[in-house]
């Protein structure tokens, strides 16, 4: 049977997989959050390799007990009358009865079967491998007639359900009043402006207030190089300042990143973390929150439109009646700085020869220098590449563009790098959009829209404040790219809540990708401009990760693993430690002690995280220790939190990695060799052209941000463990001179992502009676 053109993982010719708009309907409890697995017991009928086997595998991974059976089964009947989730794939009509099914059960089936019938045109009908007129009166759920549900499209079902749990669990508990939450942190009514019961944003005048207070300890969340499905940093993160604070009793504040809607509707879902360890309500932190990336979006694409609107009048109108020209623009705030700028030392306008009205009035932007995009929330591919200027109003006056995401915005890293208001004014004053015909570099400040930019950023600049399942209070700020930015949230956010928890308490925030990544940016980027020195690294760790830097087989987000990581294989997780050993040493090459968590899954053997648990203190880790927090909440980082506290008493010396002095080149060759294990770098014609030109122009003093791959410690995401000899080839460099850094491309980074064949807006709905979003993970 031909697949689906449109969706290809259905068998069923035109179904759409699971989107209530397509005809295939969710499980009747979503409007409560979805399906319970873990702790559930499923039976799967059917050992084939195509359905059963994966299917057997997902559903223990999310935590279920399972039985597999096949048709010959003694006392099948009675196997199947223990199923909380039944999957049958046998591939015979109806051999499953009604009678056998356990009330209230889930039943998937997904056969497809025919068997004559005289009433119909061909002369047979299509059934399951279920008995469904009888089965459906016992049922909690069960897959319409026709069967023939597609593999892939079983297991997406199944992640769905594991995944609501986790909204389930958001809604379990009430969050207290974030006012009362901001009482008790310490913060006064006058500094808190409320979005709710549940958000509220934090004046910049607390860190005024609380200068003369010390500072708290500083802990920042990294990871090993991680698998396509993440390690679980964000759930670390909040595990561990639950442990902390409600159960260790101790002052803390978690930090994290604000999500982009994009992944959110594509295929990654949101970002609160999960389980028992997650920020609520998950629905405000994965949707608008308080509307910062919609004031970033509005303010990069009024710079985008200034862009475009200057080349073009330029280009139509001279310079003595056109609007960049006129006695109105000489006499703006921004005149005399602009006219010292320019070397044109007069007051009166009427005096200006012709060549200064001319250095006056134009730009003279050169178009294939701009590197200032239209950016959008959206994952949306179609926007990767397009043309701008084709009606007949812009007289002919086209050009190829682009949309990147909103979190790729400059103007995103500018907000999770400055310090103040004024700072801020001055970073976004500093963009720069692209170079003049003569080689100039051209800012917003040039432009004339630096100062409606910090308008519309005046209040993105606080921090949010929610809360986690437990109450303790969480930041919630910022969330540039991990790749072309620094991947982590705003120094605002640390300082108050470094100044809010006091000496004895913490501060936990996360980085972004792996150690080699959001870590090293961390230190060399984030607190280089913030003057903050950590305490402590929390290294997280899970044996997936390591099997697959052994040399295990490929992951693919959305499919069940392969049986090498759900069953013991201890030399695996030994072979893939060395990828674990070198971030564990560059971790230390900074100067701060080093916990190991290791995540730790149901599927897991003690043999295998004691052993990592092993290696990890036999190689330089302060301690390592297993962590459940997802299934236990804070209790279960209890270890985790007391090896931080320990770790933040001890001896440190927190040094960077490169001097800024130093020349473009040598500061990238010192990453590539030092955190990648390089043997060395090459520079291409466009990079080393680049490089030559930012250093002319006076950028060459910036620190740098690498985009390169997070599956690799090299440039080549298929190779594992620690790659060695590879020399790093670095095609392009491009600057974020209002961020402050300077970021080398390594490979191809795209800043747009596109959507899946099934989407995780598919599940995402709203109940019109009682408001709640249903669908969201």
């Amino acid at each position: 049977m031909a697949y689906s053109p449109l969706c290809g993982l259905c068998a069923v010719p035109g179904l759409l997989p699971f989107g209530r708009k397509r005809g295939f309907p969710l499980l009747p409890s979503t409007s409560s959050g979805g399906v319970q697995i873990a702790g559930r017991h499923a039976v799967v009928v059917g050992r084939s390799k195509i359905v059963g086997a994966p299917m057997h595998d997902l559903l223990l991974w999310n935590h279920a007990t399972v039985t597999t059976c096949h048709s010959k089964t003694a006392k099948l009947d009675e196997e199947v009358n223990k199923g909380d989730i039944l999957v049958v794939a046998a591939g015979q009509p109806e051999m499953v009865k009604g009678e056998w099914i356990k009330p209230g059960a889930v039943v998937i089936d997904c056969g497809i079967n025919y068997i004559p019938d005289d009433t119909k045109p061909n002369g047979r009908k299509v059934v399951g491998d279920v008995a469904y007129s009888e089965a459906k009166e016992r049922a909690g759920f069960i897959t319409p007639v026709p069967g023939g549900v597609g593999p892939m499209t079983v297991a997406m079902l199944m992640q769905v359900c594991m995944n609501k749990s986790s909204c389930n669990i958001s809604r379990s508990c009430k969050p207290k009043p974030i006012g009362n939450l901001a009482r008790e942190i310490g913060l006064l009514s006058e500094e808190v402006e409320l979005y709710g019961e549940t958000k509220a944003k934090i004046l910049l005048s607390t860190l005024e207030r609380l200068k003369h207070q010390p500072d708290g300890k500083y802990v920042v969340v990294t990871g090993i190089t991680p698998t396509p499905l993440g390690e679980g940093k964000s759930t670390t993160t909040i595990g561990l300042v639950q442990a902390l604070g409600a159960h260790l009793h101790q002052n803390v504040f978690a930090c994290v990143r604000q999500p982009s809607q994009g992944p959110t509707f594509g295929i990654k879902g949101g970002a609160a973390g999960g389980g028992y360890s997650q920020v609520i309500p998950m629905e405000e932190f994965n949707l608008h929150l308080t509307g910062d990336i919609h004031a970033i979006t509005a303010a990069n694409n009024l710079v985008a439109a200034a862009i475009d609107a200057r080349m073009f009048h330029e280009l139509t109108q001279t310079d003595k009646v056109g609007c960049c020209g006129t006695m109105g623009t000489f006499e703006r705030v921004e005149a005399p700085e602009l006219m010292l700028k320019l070397g044109i030392e007069k007051t009166d306008p009427t005096t200006l020869t012709d060549e200064e009205i001319n250095r006056f009035a134009r730009l003279d932007i050169d178009p294939e220098t701009i590197t200032w995009q239209r950016v959008l929330d959206t994952n949306d591919r179609f926007l990767r590449k397009i043309t701008i200027g084709q009606a007949s109003t812009e007289k002919g006056h086209t050009r190829t563009a682009q949309f990147d995401i909103s979190v790729a915005s400059e103007i995103m890293a500018v907000l999770a790098l400055t310090s103040s208001l004024e700072d801020m004014r001055d970073r976004l004053n500093k963009m720069v959009v692209a170079s003049s015909k003569k080689g100039e570099p051209i800012t917003t400040e040039d432009l004339g829209v630096s100062g409606a930019l910090t308008v519309l950023m005046k209040d993105a600049i606080k921090p949010n404040l929610m809360q986690t399942l437990e109450g303790t209070p969480v930041f919630v700020h910022a969330g540039p790219f991990a790749n072309i930015a620094h991947g982590n949230s705003s120094i605002v956010a640390d300082r108050i809540a470094l100044k809010l928890v006091g000496p004895e308490g913490f501060v936990v925030t996360e980085a972004g990708f792996g150690a080699d990544i959001g870590m090293e940016k961390f230190f060399n980027i984030k607190c280089r401009y913030s003057g903050l020195r950590p305490h402590v690294v929390v290294l997280v760790a899970t044996v997936r990760a390591l099997k697959m830097q052994g040399g295990g087989p490929t992951v693919t987000a959305g499919l069940p693993l392969p049986k090498a990581y759900i069953e013991e294989n201890l030399e695996l997780v030994e072979k893939g430690f060395s990828n674990l050993r070198k971030q564990i040493e560059n971790a230390r090459m900074f100067g701060v002690p080093v916990v190991v968590a290791v995540n730790a899954f149901r599927t897991d053997t003690e043999a295998e995280l004691d052993l990592i648990s092993h290696l990890a203190k036999a190689h330089g880790a302060f301690d390592a220790v297993k962590c459940t927090h997802w299934a236990e909440g804070g209790r279960g980082a209890l270890a985790l939190a007391q090896a931080v506290q320990r770790a933040a008493e001890a001896p440190s010396s927190f040094q960077l990695l490169y001097d800024l002095k130093l020349p473009v080149e040598d500061k990238i060759r010192i990453i590539a060799q030092k955190i990648y294990g390089a043997e060395d770098i090459e520079l291409l014609p466009e990079a080393q052209h680049k490089a030559e030109v930012y250093t002319k122009q006076g950028f060459g003093d910036l620190p740098i941000c690498m985009a390169k791959t997070h599956l690799s410690l090299s440039h080549n995401p298929e190779q594992k463990g620690v790659p060695t000899g590879f020399v790093l080839p670095i095609r392009d460099i491009r600057a974020s001179v209002g961020a402050g850094f300077l970021y080398p491309l390594v490979g191809t980074m795209s800043t747009m992502p596109g959507l899946p064949t099934r989407p995780c807006f598919y599940d995402i709905d709203l109940d019109p009676e009682t408001e709640q979003v249903n669908g969201l993970f």
